[in-house]
């Protein structure tokens, strides 16, 4: 899908996704969620959630390969330099500028009381995006019928056990999960072509 928007229209877009930043992975996701499919439209919530899925299969930092493959969908290689350029200019800026601010005023009890109070906004906005994210998977398994709903919270509640007895490391995690709910899915499918 190639797209209309200028390269200087799109710098500007994820320029204004890397000054909005704050927060880590979990808010700029939900910014980059927020302009990708709700603002823009330029891609669906589905294919959000699988671009996201293919990220976590990739080393490195996610949201790097998530801004690469919306950059790649919207205008090929120099969609993917001007996003990647855009979001990571002003983070990159602001972080060197905040970092220096903090090492002269770190022992402030008022700056640690502050940072203490983002955590818990951090841990809200993850827990949205978690939901923005389940929420298509959902639909998904609800026109699949029961056994696809059954499928697709078979496998949440098995990554998170496996997550938490870490019986497997994250890549095998969702490798294997991936290989199970494929197989599943291939013979749910020549379950209902088979007359």
């Amino acid at each position: 899908m190639t797209t209309n928007l200028s390269p200087l229209s799109l710098f500007r877009i994820w320029f204004s996704l890397g000054l909005q930043s704050f927060g880590g992975g979990s808010a700029t996701r939900y910014l980059i969620w927020q302009a990708a499919v709700e603002r823009y439209g330029w891609i669906s919530d589905e294919e959000f959630t699988r671009f996201w899925a293919m990220c976590q299969l990739t080393p490195g930092i996610n949201l790097l390969a998530l801004t690469t493959l919306i950059g790649w969908r919207l205008a090929g290689l120099a969609g993917v330099l001007v996003s990647l350029f855009g979001l990571l200019f002003p983070s990159i800026t602001i972080t060197m500028l905040i970092t220096a601010l903090y090492a002269y005023i770190r022992n402030s009890s008022l700056v640690q009381h502050a940072l203490q109070g983002i955590v818990p906004a951090t841990v809200g906005m993850g827990l949205i995006m978690v939901w923005r994210m389940f929420d298509p998977l959902w639909r998904e398994g609800r026109r699949d019928g029961q056994a696809g709903m059954g499928a697709t919270v078979a496998v949440v509640l098995l990554s998170i056990g496996l997550m938490t007895l870490h019986l497997l490391p994250v890549f095998g995690i969702l490798i294997g999960m991936g290989v199970v709910y494929g197989i599943f899915q291939w013979l749910l499918h020549r379950r209902s072509t088979t007359p």
